[in-house]
């Protein structure tokens, strides 16, 4: 599907070609996902659970390296998008940038917290705070006015609490390898919200698709057409597959199989990460929201 279709003079690329043209987008937005999710995972992690503090100084530590690669995707985002029914607004370009330096900052300062077995939580939780702000900024950047932004900021969350999500299972997943002694609880806990989370993705997908959300299509219009192909790749690629592979996951780590959930969640990180592209793809290219 490489090529244009002309209408009256005006050629518009086909799915595959105007995706190509959005990637820094869709690279800014899988980015971003890493650094909030795999940070939120941390907190949530040493909140709630016994996980190793090198795990946790770990993933503090991806985060805020995810958090500098975002902020330089970001300097040099396009400030159009060619062919594409997304219109920037340069109003929050500063505001989303500063948000994604604090973000990786406020990583580092947890990460030295961590190292220094320090009892304060507030770097880390301030540290999610500044990555929902870079994410509500660039709802507001690309969401076409305040109405519009709120869906794709909830869009955005939750494709970051997902991105984020299954790679700081995955890692935790790789620690009972060398710690077998580590009680399951902390990778029961990953692995069931990983499921809830992907399961909220799916019901938003079919809200959204029910409601026709994005470029003003009627409901379930986007099943067939132009962008079929990547609609139901998105469905079934990185929604329906993710929410099975979950569900093993936990019941693997329910009991005690690690190597198996984490073989699952290796696969669970290439699912959701391809979902979390088509995701952005659908929207930058076509202004969908799913």
């Amino acid at each position: 599907m490489v090529g244009a279709l002309g209408f009256g003079g005006y050629t518009r690329p086909v799915p595959a070609e105007q995706i190509a043209h959005n990637l820094a987008y869709i690279n800014w937005t899988i980015l971003t996902g890493l650094a909030f999710g795999s940070l939120a995972a941390g907190v949530i992690g040493r909140a709630r659970t016994e996980a190793p503090r090198g795990y946790l100084a770990f993933t503090a530590l991806c985060a805020a390296g995810f958090a500098g690669i975002a902020y330089l995707s970001d300097s040099g985002l396009p400030t159009d998008l060619p062919g594409s029914r997304i219109v920037t607004d340069p109003t929050f370009e500063t505001p989303r940038r500063l948000a994604l330096l604090a973000m990786g900052g406020l990583a580092l300062i947890e990460l030295v917290a961590l190292l220094r077995r320090a009892v304060t939580r507030l770097p880390g939780m301030a540290g999610v705070a500044a990555g929902f702000a870079a994410l509500l900024f660039g709802a507001l950047s690309w969401g076409g006015g305040l109405p519009q932004a709120i869906p794709f900021l909830v869009q955005l969350v939750v494709l970051g609490f997902a991105t984020g999500g299954v790679f700081a299972a995955m890692v935790l997943g790789h620690w009972y390898l060398v710690s077998p002694k580590l009680g399951e609880a902390p990778l029961v806990l990953f692995t069931r919200l990983l499921l809830w989370i992907v399961g909220v993705q799916l019901a938003l997908f079919v809200a959204w698709l029910a409601a026709g959300a994005g470029a003003g299509r009627t409901p379930f219009e986007p099943l067939v057409g132009q962008w079929a192909l990547f609609v139901w790749l998105r469905l079934l690629i990185g929604l329906v597959f993710p929410l099975i592979v979950s569900w093993a996951a936990v019941k693997t780590a329910m009991t005690r199989s690690m190597e198996s959930a984490t073989g699952l969640l290796y696969i669970n990180v290439g699912a959701i990460a391809a979902g979390t592209i088509l995701a952005a793809g659908l929207y930058f290219g076509a202004g969908l929201l799913l």
